[in-house]
């Protein structure tokens, strides 16, 4: 079975979703891991799938004139940490919009071997506001990478967080 990477990129309308995942149903792909989301009045997705596919037909299945879609074959990999090997965290950062913040940012947690798993951001009038969950390997000293954060934060006139993930419930 093969693997492949699919993006879309489209203007938001009721049943996007169901008609590009109904495509992919159609045509034998399996959605392994997906990321839907809303991106300035445009529907943004992501999606890994698996199945005899042919990125050639997943293209003409998926293209319409208001879709953008890529689609490739790629390699599996190994996740950055294997469960239980790795410490969850909650990363947020509020405050006015301006450039680098992402990069300011993302650049502390890289620094110390954090991953960024997830992150999604809105900019809301002038508050701009980033939520991240973050992995970060066992040996690093939290509470220096939090002194980190905060100076970075501070540099750039916001309130950054950074908590453990809260196990989950039995």
């Amino acid at each position: 079975m093969e693997l492949s990477a699919v993006t879309v990129l489209g203007v938001d309308r009721p049943g996007v979703i169901a008609a590009v995942t109904g495509s992919l149903a159609d045509c034998g792909a399996n959605i392994q891991d997906s990321t839907m989301t809303l991106l300035g009045g445009h529907v943004a997705m992501m999606l890994l799938v698996s199945g005899d596919l042919d990125c050639d037909e997943v293209l003409k299945r998926l293209r319409t004139s208001d879709l953008v879609v890529t689609a490739s074959a790629i390699e599996a990999r190994r996740h950055f940490c294997e469960e239980g090997d790795g410490l969850g965290y909650v990363l947020t950062v509020h405050g006015p919009d301006r450039t680098g913040i992402v990069s300011a940012v993302s650049a502390v947690l890289a620094a110390d071997g954090g991953n960024i798993t997830g992150m999604s951001t809105r900019l809301t009038g002038r508050l701009y506001v980033l939520i991240a969950d973050v992995e970060l390997p066992k040996e690093v000293d939290v509470a220096a990478l939090m002194r980190r954060l905060a100076a970075v934060g501070a540099g750039l006139d916001a309130e950054i967080t950074f908590r453990p993930v809260e196990p989950d419930l039995p």
